[in-house]
């Protein structure tokens, strides 16, 4: 992730439409999730043409193996855990919508933490998403997966239709995390995919 982190955020950046500079305040971070339990990233790298997509490879791919080939796409997560702010948000969320303890549980104790999956606008409706999200969950030890979203107006862009592609479902819609006005949705499916 060092090696590429400036390509990464770049695409996060422009895949988002975040303004420019919000790639330093988020470099630490991205960093820091590296040594989470059960970190892992995958990153499509190509020519930068949907057609000329190539592999999809691992966080130990170096870039001399990379070659000159630009980033199209970076995925990554993490095995959740309590002590993560993200989850003691999410289960925040779920205690407010009334949610039995035991289905909090359910969803909480073993998932994998889609924290980000990001295609560079250029790359995407190329297959790149699905590509990144399957490599990036095949294999995993955990029994599900959780992911935040923004809320669109009908679920209408091609992240919300690669999820419900992925048989993501709803877990909290609406939820507000601290320090952010927009609306997320909380999605997620059990493990394998």
């Amino acid at each position: 992730m060092a090696d590429h982190l400036g390509e990464a955020l770049r695409v996060y950046v422009t895949a988002m439409g975040y303004p420019p500079g919000t790639e330093s305040q988020r470099a630490a971070m991205w960093l820091d999730h590296t040594r989470r339990n059960g970190w892992r990233a995958v990153a499509a790298f190509g020519n930068g043409d949907a057609g000329g997509i190539g592999e999809i490879v691992e966080q130990t791919t170096s870039p001399a193996e990379v070659g000159n080939a630009g980033l199209l796409g970076v995925a990554y997560g993490y095995s959740g855990g309590p002590d993560q702010w993200w989850q003691q948000q999410v289960v925040l969320g779920m205690q407010r919508r009334g949610m039995p303890p035991a289905d909090i549980a359910r969803a909480t104790n073993s998932y994998f933490e889609l924290t980000e999956l990001h295609v560079a606008p250029h790359a995407q409706g190329s297959g790149v998403g699905e590509a990144l999200a399957r490599r990036l969950l095949a294999g995993r030890p955990e029994a599900g997966v959780l992911l935040s979203t923004p809320e669109t107006n009908g679920e209408g862009n091609r992240a919300w239709r690669l999820y419900r592609r992925l048989g993501f479902i709803d877990v909290i819609r609406g939820h507000h995390f601290a320090g952010d006005p927009r609306p997320f949705a909380i999605l997620g499916r059990p493990l394998p995919l």
